[in-house]
């Protein structure tokens, strides 16, 4: 192996022990907290983190065995499993993603109606739209040999390997991604951007009122008036920060492998086979980030796992005490006899 390949091989040992650990927390928040339950968006949640938990297990493995083997790991049928499995699991999450902008987009355009407009159904039909939409690729694509190990990404994943199919194949890649990554990536800047609208309107009312407030308050300390100034500000960029990192993080994760995949069908340009892997890792990295940006750094989810920690640390703690009483009565009869 290469330097190269040592370094990528271990960058995908990194992100599958850091998604395995950031999802399972994410649904251990899930199965603890009743309050997550009950909410809209926690189905989407649990459907993105089953979606990134299933890649971490079954595709990455196999894409670090193709780095350390240069070969396709395991038999046709497992390599057409994990292939079919990458296609549905990919569009799927890209899916839910844009189910979660559309319901942050109700919920802060529509505020007054959002309980009417989504409801458990609601999400249940949005939900059973993304798996029928992720599930028809894969299934074309098996059902004509499409799905094999790439040397480019060593990874099993949709790759044509008959030169009298490349016409179709052709098609069939570019209205996969336009269906895919192109659709999830419009209705994530339409529904953000919007969202945005409202903060940034919410932000200026807010302001208004501020500083009327600190003219009429004429002998307000100055340190109180710039710590005021000061939120200001960062109430106007928190909003800006959060849809910057929702778009962002999609954007960077996924369109250098999907520009790489539509770019390989050109005969013209070469890929090396280390951009290739990279541009897979990229993609693997979506699994990583996503449990930060849509769960464990929101309020809700550090206050759970938090509880969570403390309820083992605290049953740790009653556990050893109770061993070291134990100890200590032993002793004392002990010492009697």
């Amino acid at each position: 192996m290469s330097i190269w390949e040592v370094i990528l091989a271990f960058v995908v040992v990194v992100l599958m022990l850091v998604a395995l650990l950031a999802n399972v927390l994410v649904l251990m928040c899930f199965l603890y907290s009743a309050d997550i339950r009950k909410q809209v968006p926690g189905l989407f949640i649990l459907n993105l983190t089953f979606c990134n938990l299933l890649m971490t297990v079954s595709n990455m493995p196999l894409t670090l065995a193709g780095i350390i083997y240069k070969s396709q790991p395991g038999g046709d049928q497992i390599c057409h499993i994990v292939g079919f499995l990458e296609t549905f699991l990919t569009t799927n999450s890209m899916l839910s993603m844009a189910a979660l902008s559309i319901d942050r987009w109700i919920a802060v355009v529509f505020p007054l109606s959002y309980h009417s407009k989504m409801r458990y159904r609601d999400a249940a039909l949005i939900l059973s739209y993304t798996w029928v939409h992720s599930v028809s690729f894969p299934i074309v694509a098996a059902s004509l040999s499409w799905v094999g190990f790439h040397h480019l990404y060593a990874s099993c994943t949709l790759y044509n390997k008959r030169p009298e199919d490349r016409t179709q194949f052709v098609i069939f890649t570019g209205v996969f991604h336009t269906l895919s990554f192109l659709l999830s990536l419009i209705v994530l800047c339409f529904t953000y951007l919007k969202v945005l609208k409202v903060a940034r309107f919410h932000c200026k009312r807010i302001d208004v009122i501020t500083m009327q407030t600190l003219v009429l308050l004429v002998d307000i300390h100055p340190s109180v008036r710039e710590r005021c100034l000061e939120e200001q500000k960062r109430r106007r960029q928190r909003a800006t920060k959060k849809i910057s990192t929702f778009i962002g993080t999609f954007i960077l994760c996924f369109a250098p492998y999907v520009i790489t995949r539509l770019v390989e069908l050109s005969s013209v340009v070469h890929i090396s086979s280390h951009w290739g892997i990279i541009s897979k890792c990229l993609a693997y990295s979506k699994a990583v980030s996503d449990p930060f940006v849509y769960s464990l750094l929101r309020h809700q989810y550090k206050k759970t796992w938090k509880d969570i920690i403390n309820k083992i640390l605290k049953r740790s703690s009653i556990n050893s005490s109770a061993l070291t009483s134990e100890s200590h009565n032993r002793n004392i009869l002990q010492l009697n006899e």
